[in-house]
């Protein structure tokens, strides 16, 4: 009797969708979670300060989630919540930057245009981190050299 092959899973259209459901539900949920933590600590601790927490502990939130729910990974560690902080530094230079740049096209702009050019630009930046995790933080290692060894290949060897 042989040990079943361990075989990687499969990435298909529809893996790569559910997994960006799981990762939109995983970083949604902690976003709001981290809007009611702001709005719960807001009048005893100065914002920048109780802003920047909320970001560094959500974030590491979110990574362990992102790892265990949203793309399956084995991986953990210090490195990949690195990694991780560095696709929520360049998704916040990213937003940041289109807020700027409506506010020097358009100094004084409505509530709703500038929202709706945040949320713009938080989703494309939000596609961009699940692209830059899924390929490089928690993508999964190949090993083309090694060759799933299983039942019918064994009895053929025979």
């Amino acid at each position: 009797m042989t040990a079943p092959a361990h075989r990687p899973t499969q990435r298909t259209p529809s893996s790569l969708v559910l997994a960006f459901v799981r990762f939109v539900v995983c970083g949604g949920g902690v976003g709001v979670a981290s809007s009611g933590v702001l709005v719960l600590v807001g009048d005893r601790v100065p914002l920048l300060l109780a802003n920047a927490v909320v970001t560094v502990v959500s974030t590491v939130i979110a990574t362990e989630l992102h790892s265990r729910i949203s793309f399956r990974s084995g991986r953990r560690g210090w490195r990949i919540h690195l990694q991780s902080g560095l696709t929520v530094a360049v998704s916040y230079a990213f937003t940041t930057t289109a807020l700027l740049v409506l506010h020097s096209v358009r100094p004084d702009p409505s509530a709703l245009v500038e929202q709706t050019v945040y949320l713009s630009a938080s989703a494309v930046a939000g596609v961009g981190r699940f692209a830059l995790l899924r390929v490089v933080v928690f993508a999964v290692p190949t090993t083309a050299a090694e060759p799933v060894t299983t039942k019918s290949t064994l009895v053929m060897a025979a």
